[in-house]
């Protein structure tokens, strides 16, 4: 993984191997990101992505192993007891043009991945709603 921020964006590159979720982490926590939006693109050969069931409150996962290309990566950066808190959802394509997504719980880059934070000064919480079930935004 290499990265270079440009005043309020950062840039980065993933490798083969490299884990797209924690990766993210590591580079809000090196240059102290604790708000953002993040879009990226790349290729993966491995992904857990998952549906969110508000009747059950709890998430199904699906774990995908075959060469898919990400086609978007969409997501946010918060924090969460006093941790980066990543919030992404990706929509994933294989050989044959099939289309899967869901929330991004993790992914492993076969070739790369080029993702961009656009961050924010100031810092965004969340915290669990009972209600809910889901780690929502807090003011």
């Amino acid at each position: 993984m290499e990265y270079k921020r440009f005043g309020a964006k950062i840039v980065i590159r993933l490798d083969p191997g490299d884990e797209v979720i924690e990766s993210i982490k590591t580079v809000c926590r090196e240059e102290k990101v604790t708000m953002g939006v993040l879009n990226g693109i790349g290729a993966v050969d491995r992904a857990v992505v998952g549906l969110f069931d508000p009747k059950e409150k709890k998430y199904h996962s699906n774990e995908l192993k075959k060469y898919m290309e990400i086609t978007a990566l969409a997501g946010n950066v918060s924090t969460m007891n006093g941790e980066v808190y990543i919030h992404a959802h990706a929509t994933l394509a294989d050989i044959e043009a099939n289309a899967q997504g869901g929330h991004l719980n993790e992914a492993d880059v076969s070739c790369t991945a080029e993702i961009i934070i656009d961050t924010f000064d100031g810092q965004i919480d969340r915290e669990h709603s009972e209600k809910i079930g889901l780690n929502l935004i807090k003011y």
